[in-house]
């Protein structure tokens, strides 16, 4: 009786489940349709059920809306809830650009980079995937084509920008368009756009990033930023950092989000004839039979304020003032002469129309809404580094070379390196170079040249190494000329001061100092000058290259020489005037009166040489300048992009053999006044040594085939050249024991070795330069001067006794093998 009980029990439990459930089938899916007994019954007896009311189901946007947190309107819309980040991007925002730039603001000691240094700038932009998802692109576009071109449609195809990261749509705030999405790994996260690029970290010695120890700061927001400081810690095995010695380097940093104007300005396409710092592209178009090769300058945009008034020719304010902050933690007696250094460039800018165009102030401390780091500001960082250097670097918007900001470091012991330049240059001419310590004005003044300096480029403009070129030496020398003038055409040269005046010539600062000139104004106006007449930059571009060869051809001052990198004499580091030898041979003559005077200059208590070490080595290294000055002269080929000249020429035959001279005079006879015993003895300087490794090193420069093959190309001939060259090694060398003797010696060896490798090269130089060198007839010229070599050696032989007739005797061995070898068959 139980057991039939039970089984019907049962059976009645199914029926039921049966029938308050069923399940039906629709296309590939299977929905539950949970029609109750109760519903029906009612069907049944024909009523219509009561609907029930269904809970509607909180979604994940609503459950954090509810929580509260914090939240600050801006660029984004952020929010902070649980310890967590969220940015609302509004839909207006899909597609706009927006830079990204990161700074370091605490870093270990001896890390390498200082608070203040830019070490990643990226800019980006979100689109919507789908209603789950934003992504971000990384705008890397290098190739473009008018829009209106059919060629455009396959190019958009074949440049798209890589998706860098991206983000689940959390929800949607429909009353403001807005999607919210999570920030917070991102903003922590080891990524280039926040953290250091993968080759920085290389450099750096920094490791992988240890996530839980690295935190978000704050974050600002501002209208058109936003700005994130957050504090990271990364591993570390091998860095210089005392910190790294831990395996860990804790830092900070800032990262600026900036919004990138909607309508980017007009790009102002390159003319290589003028120096600029440039973004390069590729224009495709339907009417081209080629494609061209462009690119677009870097230039703060500069719009006047009364568009009329600048038309008619009249100087105008700009609509917006480019302003430089200076770092409060500067020493407060080097501001004004930093800041005038920034000023000086209103002169340029008033040659393209503006007027008030540039300025700085130091930056507000009490001002909560600017900070040094924020990429919506211009700024000088004063970093506390032993480096003798400064730098001015500019952040442009990719779309159009616009300069969105500019940092410009300033290393504190740049003031070392202007001491040493100044005193080994103008010591002779500037009683207030003749100490260690230069008073204030002399110290601001040399500030404020180099601040000019560094201002210029971060303005955009390259080093012109060729326009100290542009002055004749012996102008250098004329006190109302180079007064008036100035001794280079530009600011952006590395022209240094005017080593060429003489004492006698009674020149003062006017005329020692670089100043903004001729082709820095000249160069600002061709780049700022507003230009609305023109329908597009391509337009532009030809009536500004028409004008710049009516420029050029009336003011050859205004060459642009190029960064001193390529084989043209004209163009170097550091050099003055249109003859290297020449103002060369009037810089040493100021270094032999400087030398005589260093002990006195540098003079410390307590036997102490530390001053006078270090400025010894100064004007050896100033020497040394001067020698690679000449140097190059020798086979130099010139590059010319001036109106009329031929693309390539060469150095005359009368400037090389000038220069051969030169080597001679003043480096292969041994220059004795370099190595007074009262300097040498406290310095400790091996004279013997280093005077044969200068020696050594010119001519391993001298006797090459590439040397030889670069000769044949210009007027003077390769005989000849080999002629002189050999009247400047091959004297009698006098007494056998002194170091003049010594150097003669050792410069007469290394001269027969040259001409082993010239006429027994190996295999390996064989396959290299060497092998091109010798299907020419330049190593017959050098057996020529072999055989010359070999004669003076047996007329010395018979003329000479003890050491110096071992020494021919072992030379003419040495020649003997050379053409053993030659004849040899391998």
């Amino acid at each position: 009786m139980n057991k039939t009980l039970t089984t019907i029990v049962a059976l009645m439990m199914a029926y039921t489940a049966q029938a308050s459930t069923y399940y039906v089938a629709k296309a590939d899916t299977l929905e539950q349709d949970t029609t109750t007994v109760d519903t029906l019954k009612a069907r049944r007896h024909g009523k219509k059920p009561t609907p029930k009311k269904e809970e509607k189901k909180e979604s994940e946007y609503e459950k954090l809306m509810k929580k509260g947190g914090t939240v600050r309107n801006g660029l984004f819309g952020v929010r902070h809830i649980d310890d967590k980040y969220y940015f609302e991007v509004p839909d207006s925002m899909l597609g706009r650009y927006v830079l990204f730039v990161t700074r370091l603001t605490a870093v270990p000691q001896n890390f390498g980079q200082f608070a203040g240094e830019e070490i990643s700038h990226s800019t980006v932009y979100l689109e919507r995937r789908d209603t789950t998802k934003l992504m971000m692109r990384q705008y890397v576009l290098s190739h473009v084509a008018d829009n209106k071109d059919n060629i455009a449609r396959t190019l958009e195809q074949s440049t798209v920008d890589p998706i860098v990261r991206s983000f689940k749509i959390i929800g949607r705030n429909k009353e403001d368009d807005h999607s919210l999405i999570e920030v917070t790994s991102f903003l922590t996260g080891d990524s280039h756009l926040t953290s250091f690029s993968s080759g920085s970290k290389g450099t750096l010695k920094v490791g992988g990033q240890n996530k839980d120890l690295t935190f978000i700061d704050t974050i600002k927001v501002f209208p058109t930023n936003i700005e994130v400081a957050t504090t990271r810690t990364y591993g570390s095995s091998a860095g210089r950092s005392e910190a790294s010695k831990t395996g860990a380097m804790t830092m900070a940093f800032n990262t600026s989000m900036v919004l990138l104007p909607k309508e980017p300005m007009r790009k102002r396409l390159w003319d290589e004839r003028v120096g600029y710092f440039v973004n390069n592209f590729v224009r495709f178009s339907d009417q081209q039979h080629k494609t061209q090769h462009e690119s677009f300058i870097s230039r703060y945009r500069l719009v006047p304020k009364n568009k009329k008034k600048y038309l008619r020719g009249e100087l105008t304010e700009p609509d917006k003032q480019i302003v430089y902050y200076i770092d409060p933690a500067t020493p407060k007696k080097w501001i004004p002469y930093l800041i005038q250094g920034i000023k000086d460039w209103n002169v340029a800018f008033e040659a393209a129309g503006f007027k008030n165009a540039i300025t700085a102030k130091v930056l507000p401390e009490d001002d909560p809404n600017i900070s040094l780091e924020d990429a919506r500001y211009s700024v000088l960082r004063y970093l506390p580094s032993e480096t003798e250097n400064a730098y001015g670097p500019r952040i442009v918007d990719p779309r159009s070379g616009e300069i969105i900001e500019a940092h410009i470091c300033w290393y504190h012991n740049v003031m070392n390196l202007l001491t040493k330049w100044y005193m080994t240059q103008c010591g002779a001419v500037d009683k207030r170079a003749q100490t260690m310590h230069f008073d204030d004005k002399l110290m601001g003044e040399l500030i404020r040249f180099v601040s000019s300096h560094e201002v210029g480029h971060s303005l955009g403009l390259r080093h012109n190494m060729g326009a100290s070129f542009a002055t004749p030496v012996e102008k250098l020398r004329d006190k109302a000329w180079v007064e008036a003038h100035g001794h280079t055409a530009s600011i952006m040269d590395y022209a240094r001061f005017n080593y060429v005046a003489q004492p006698e010539d009674g020149i003062s600062e006017k005329g020692l100092f670089p100043r903004i000139n001729d082709y820095d104004k000249w160069a600002i106006k061709w780049g700022y000058q507003w230009r609305p007449e023109f329908k597009d930059e391509y337009e532009e571009k030809e009536q500004l290259m028409t004008e710049t060869t009516r420029t050029l051809k009336g003011n050859p001052r205004l060459w642009f020489g190029g960064e001193g990198r390529n084989e043209d004499a004209r163009a170097q580091t550091e050099d003055l005037g249109d003859n290297s030898v020449k103002a060369s041979e009037y810089g040493i003559k100021n270094l032999k009166r400087i030398i005589q005077q260093l002990p006195t200059w540098t003079h410390q208590e307590n036997d102490q040489y530390e001053d006078l070490n270090e400025m010894y080595k100064a004007v050896c290294d100033q020497f040394n300048r001067y020698v690679n000055h000449v140097m190059k002269n020798i086979g130099s080929r010139y590059t010319n992009n001036m109106p009329g000249r031929n693309p390539v020429e060469y150095a005359s035959a009368e400037r090389q053999k000038e220069a051969v001279a030169f080597i001679g005079q003043q480096v292969f006879d041994m220059p004795e006044w370099l190595y007074p015993a009262g300097i040498v003895s406290k310095t400790a300087t091996d004279v013997a040594n280093t005077h044969q490794q200068m020696q050594s090193n010119l001519l391993n420069r001298l006797m090459t085939p590439l040397m030889l093959n670069n000769i044949a190309a210009t007027p003077y001939p390769i005989d000849a050249y080999l002629a002189d060259l050999k009247a400047t090694v091959w004297k009698p060398i006098g007494k056998a024991n002194d170091l003049k003797a010594k150097a003669r010696r050792q410069l007469q060896r290394s001269y027969i070795q040259h001409l082993n490798v010239i006429l027994n090269p190996s295999e390996a130089d064989l396959r290299g330069v060497m092998g091109r060198y010798l299907n020419s007839d330049a190593s017959l010229y050098v057996l020529m001067n072999m055989k010359e070599i070999e004669t003076f050696c047996e007329q010395q032989l018979k003329e000479s006794s003890g050491l110096n007739a071992l020494h021919y005797e072992d030379l003419l061995r040495q020649l003997k093998l050379i053409r053993e070898r030659r004849t040899t068959v391998k």
